[in-house]
């Protein structure tokens, strides 16, 4: 990233235009930026061996050497965010980031389809399908407009309930390819998620061979009779020709289905907005028709005998003779029904006993017809299809109507069975979830596209109920294949200005719904394939270089043609629903629901409400009862379960071991680390308390006895649910150690540790000393366990507060599995902390893009559904300051005196202050840079002009903070400002080495002893100084600030120099929670 620079030259020296900047020397500490670094802390310092180092990379990697030691396996977010912001949206498996399986399979296109393309379009196309333009007629005319709304509205509140579902499941994280199977898998487990996502496959297949079917019927009924292969030599044998008519026609149509699907998806979704327009067109038309009916009915009519529908296939004429020449003429209707065509033959006894008359089919919505068709009217098979209201005159004998041209009635209906043909409609939801691997992004375009989808056919399908009841007679509606109307559709002959305009759209409509569900359905049986949860499925996980599933479309097809081979829609469509419905019923509950439903509800309801009475109020009795023993082996197997392995990334949470102190009274020293614990847990999952008494058990058993009893009256204040655990050990530091070893039993064990800043460390004699702190920190790493440690914890806030307003910032340096990310979340799941707002910031330094690291945390804070405001801070190189020397001098000197002198606590304290007395009152400099002028353009004044006065006070809460005077006098010479680039600030660096040389050896002309100092110490003090400056700047009036905890030198000769380094780096901050992370990550991008 190009960083500009401006110098200012020094008096007494040349003025040097294109001087680097840190060729100056300590006179621009830290008012400047600094040089690029790579990011690596790899420093050698300028200071030890000067006479025969390479000088070439001084001053690298200064910013961030308290990390340094850890960042293989800690590196920065820098490094890292790109690759947390951009994943690639494969079948994942049941481990999400197994880096071996992506580097088998090759890399497939971008997923680029959005909302409208991916998913709206999908799930249109298949809920407007068949059952629209074939079925819903003969259900609304069948069970009536009230019935058929109930089911429709309960088919569609099923699926929007559905829809939601999915949509808080699909909103939790990356949803890539497998759709509603990932979904389910990811949320109940693989033994769910196979079982449901199998049968869903196969329910999509079926659907598959409905929608084929339908569009055989519509081909072979309505736009070309003639094209049937076999021909009915008599009424009886129609269906059977129309059978074999589907099963022919639907194998072929299935094979160039597949053809197109394995062409690509691509092909597919450009047919599917041709498709998609004549469905739209269509529907358009038939509202246009139904606006039509009200001034100008069509001309629509129906052929009765009494109330009987008569079929037209085999007359024209709707009467039983006619005058042709003032001479009575028989018709051929009359011939359908006597046994010759003259006036005194034998016939039908119905026949002579009812009139034949002629009515409209589609009166129009003005007529009134509504009130007719507002009941049910099912029927057994093989009924004629009566009209209610109409005259009718029975004879006395049984009448045979086989072979006569009646309307007849093909298959028994009832309200259950009408569910289950229409279901299958509504059941297109999942085609867009289907396609979630070709999705730009599948949280967002699944949710808005299904539920967009739902809503405007819930519209369309309730909407044409009450329209199709309104404009059409009952008659007609029953009919279900249009024999009373010459085989018309009845649905094209409302709409307008064509009927024709309804038979194509049903049709491409059919044929889109169709192709759907053989793109979709291959693709999920590929991601269960992938998943490897049932073995003998592994090879339809195999496809093309470019990834389509070209093994399960195979299987599909094949299954998709045992459908077509049945051959019958209405038997297809059950299949499809028993299939998708979850049958979890079981017999006892069904029986209690036959015999009485109402007694069972208010049976049910008595029984819960005493449960839940006795379970709140009642007293606690030991009756050695078996739900207790249940319980107890329950427990068992749960413990031995979980107990198998790690937990996966989503199922990870903070199982919290929180170690207390207590006094001499056996009480609790810090009740806020108890309350932020309840803040933080919620009283969900793990938590034990634990704390440990020095000393003999048989000497301390009372004390520990007490102990437990005051911990556990506390935890019930502060309502911290979980157990306690008091530990007797000879030793403090042993005690510590077998808690966090041994605390928790099997599967149940903690994995993150919650402790208290030890604000009185610098006292050897505190029996939780620094040395003590350190080495908790150095067993909680080694067990991988999380650390949390809580400074100023008597200023966290109790449970009884609320923050109305501020924030909970976030400073996210190295990653550490995203401990930083998730705790910040719980939290303000809590009343306590909910109204604060939570801020991330993250640190750049030369060599990072901010503006894009700025992106890629958006991106990644996206996918986690995280909201929170970004800020990156741009922290560059620079030289060290006087400040920071004169800290790790008198860091250095009072570790020195502590190991060497022997001194009681008062003496010690003594020697301490007076020396922190004697540094303070010598330390004053000719400049003195701030620390808050970071990556800024600064002016140095002339070291004759003015003096910079450092003030440190270590009794004050800003005794971290700087000040610097930066005036310059009239006489300073006119100043030379340049502006540079990376590439010459790099250049010039190389240029100028002697002279930068010399000017780093005059900085030990203010203070020899400076020149001793750890090298090492002053990079770690320097960092320190730097983020604590930053902080402060963003974060000080924040109500919580979260850090990377560093982790303690590898060398145990620096312990007692690494709490300084933490208590420099959070000086000035109200509360503070150090965060180191567990060696593993802890949340994910997945859903």
């Amino acid at each position: 990233m190009p960083t500009s620079f401006t110098v200012v030259p020094v008096e007494g020296q040349e003025p040097q235009p294109s001087r680097p900047l840190e060729d100056s020397n300590q006179q621009l500490a830290e008012c400047s930026s600094g040089e690029p670094g790579d990011g690596i802390p790899k420093e050698s310092s300028p200071f030890i061996n000067s006479a025969e180092m390479d000088r070439g990379n001084i001053y690298e990697g200064k910013n961030m050497a308290l990390f340094e030691e850890e960042m293989d396996s800690n590196p920065m977010v820098s490094s890292l965010l790109n690759k947390l912001a951009n994943y690639t949206n494969l079948t994942q498996g049941v481990v999400e980031h197994e880096a071996d399986e992506d580097s088998k399979r090759k890399e497939i296109k971008t997923p680029c389809m959005g909302t409208f393309i991916g998913v709206y379009l999908p799930c249109l196309q298949n809920i407007l399908g068949v059952i629209l333009f074939l079925r819903l007629t003969w259900i609304v005319g069948t069970s009536g407009v009230l019935e058929s709304f109930i089911i429709v509205f309960m088919c569609c509140a099923c699926t929007m309930l559905t829809a939601i579902s999915m949509s808080a499941i699909a909103t939790n994280g990356v949803v890539p390819a497998g759709g509603s199977y990932y979904m389910i898998s990811r949320s109940l487990g693989p033994e769910f998620g196979g079982a449901v996502g199998l049968c869903f496959y196969l329910g999509t297949t079926f659907a598959g061979a409905m929608y084929i079917l339908g569009t055989i019927e519509i081909l072979l009924t309505y736009i070309s009779p003639s094209a049937a292969i076999f021909k009915a030599e008599d009424a009886d044998g129609e269906t059977e020709a129309m059978l074999n008519n589907m099963r022919v026609y639907g194998t072929c149509i299935v094979a160039l289905m597949a053809i197109v699907v394995f062409v690509g998806v691509k092909y597919v979704n450009k047919l599917a907005l041709v498709f998609l327009s004549c469905v739209i067109l269509s529907i358009f038309a038939i509202y246009a028709g139904v606006i039509k009916t009200a001034f100008d009915p069509p001309d629509f009519p129906i052929c009765l005998l009494g109330n009987r529908t008569l079929s037209r296939r085999n007359f024209d004429i709707c009467a039983k003779f006619i005058e042709v020449n003032n001479e009575t003429v028989t018709t051929k209707l009359w011939s359908l029904f006597c046994d010759n065509r003259s006036l005194s033959a034998t016939c039908d006894e119905y026949f002579n006993l009812n009139n034949v008359t002629e009515i409209q089919g589609i009166p129009g919505i003005a007529s009134g017809v509504l009130i007719d068709n507002l009941w049910s009217a099912y029927t057994d098979k093989g009924s004629i299809i009566e009209k209610k209201g109409h005259p009718s005159i029975t004879g006395t004998e049984e009448i045979k109507v086989g072979g006569l041209p009646y309307v007849f009635t093909d298959i028994m209906t009832y309200f259950t069975m009408l569910v289950g043909i229409y279901f299958p409609s509504v059941t297109g939801i999942m085609a867009g979830s289907n396609r979630s691997g070709d999705l730009r992004d599948a949280q967002k375009s699944i949710p808005t596209g299904t539920i967009l989808a739902i809503s405007t056919t819930s519209f369309i399908y309730l909407s044409c109920i009450v329209l199709f009841g309104a404009c059409i007679e009952g008659v007609i509606l029953r009919d279900k294949f249009g024999e009373a109307v010459n085989r018309n559709l009845v649905i094209g002959t409302l709409a307008w200005p064509s009927p024709w305009v309804i038979v194509i759209g049903s049709f491409f409509s059919t044929c889109g719904a169709g192709l759907q569900s053989l793109t979709g359905a291959p693709r999920l049986l590929q991601a269960i394939a992938r998943d490897g949860i049932i073995p003998f499925l592994q090879v339809f996980g195999h496809g093309k270089a470019n990834g389509e599933p070209t093994w399960a479309l195979l299987l599909t097809a094949c299954i998709c043609e045992i459908g077509i081979l049945i051959a019958s829609l209405d038997s297809v469509a059950p299949i499809l629903s028993m299939a998708l419905s979850f049958l979890g019923m079981s017999l006892c509950f069904a029986l209690m629901f036959i015999c009485s439903w109402y007694y069972a509800l208010i049976a049910m309801l008595i029984a819960g409400c005493i449960y839940k009475y006795i379970e709140y109020r009642g007293a606690e009795k030991e009756w050695g009862d078996g739900i207790r023993g249940l319980s107890l082996n329950a427990a068992r197997y749960a413990l031995l379960r979980v107990e198998h392995g790690a937990p996966h990334t989503k199922n990870w949470r903070p199982q919290v071991l929180v170690l207390l102190n207590l006094d001499s009274e056996q009480m609790v020293k810090h009740p806020r680390l108890l309350s932020f614990t309840s803040q933080l847990k919620a009283g969900k999952g793990l938590t034990i308390v634990g704390s440990v008494l020095q000393g003999i058990y048989l000497d301390k058993y009372i004390e520990a006895q007490k102990a437990e009893e005051n911990i556990k009256s506390l935890m019930g204040v502060e309502k911290t649910k979980g157990f306690c655990q008091i530990v007797v050990s000879p030793s403090f530091r042993d005690g510590m150690s077998h808690l966090i070893q041994s605390a928790g039993l099997g599967g149940m064990t903690h994995n993150t540790v919650l402790m208290a800043w030890p604000q009185s460390w610098k006292q050897t004699d505190n029996p939780f000393s620094w040395k003590n702190f350190v080495d908790t920190v150095r067993e909680t790493t080694a067990a991988q366990q999380a650390l949390l440690v809580a400074k100023n914890i008597d200023l966290f806030p109790t449970n009884q507060e609320r923050f109305s307003e501020g924030n909970v910032d976030v400073w996210w340096i190295v990653h550490d599995g995203g401990m930083l990310m998730l705790l910040p979340f719980l939290l303000r799941q809590h009343k306590v902390w909910r109204k604060c707002k939570m801020r991330i910031f993250t640190v750049a330094q030369m060599d990072d893009n901010s503006i894009q690291m700025k992106k890629d945390l958006q991106m990644f804070l996206y996918h986690l559904r995280l909201n929170a405001e970004v800020e990156v801070v741009e922290m560059f190189e620079n030289d060290i300051s006087a400040f920071t020397y004169e800290k790790t001098l008198m860091m250095e000197q009072r570790s020195q005196m502590l190991k060497q002198m022997q001194l009681s606590k008062n003496e010690r304290e003594r020697e301490i202050q007076s020396i922190t007395d004697e540094s303070r009152g010598s330390v004053r400099r000719k400049i003195y840079s701030s620390p808050q002028s970071i990556g800024q353009d600064i002016q140095a004044p002339l070291p004759d002009e003015e003096e910079a006065q450092l003030i440190h006070d270590r009794n004050t809460a800003s005794h971290s903070a700087a000040v610097v005077k930066c005036d310059a006098a009239a006489a300073t010479p006119e100043k030379v400002q340049m502006t540079w680039t990376k590439e010459k600030f790099i250049a010039e660096k190389h240029k100028n080495r002697e002279t930068n040389i010399t000017g780093f050896k005059d900085i030990f002309n203010m203070k020899p002893e400076w020149g001793n100092l750890n090298q090492s110490n002053v990079r770690r003090m320097h960092t320190a100084v730097k983020l604590n400056g930053v902080i402060l700047n963003k974060s000080q009036h924040a109500q919580l600030v979260l850090l990377n905890m560093p982790g303690p030198p590898k060398n145990k000769k620096g312990d007692e120099n690494y709490m300084e380094f933490l208590e420099v780096l959070t000086e000035g901050l109200n509360r503070v929670l150090l965060v180191r992370g567990g060696g593993r990550e802890v949340i994910t991008i997945y859903s």
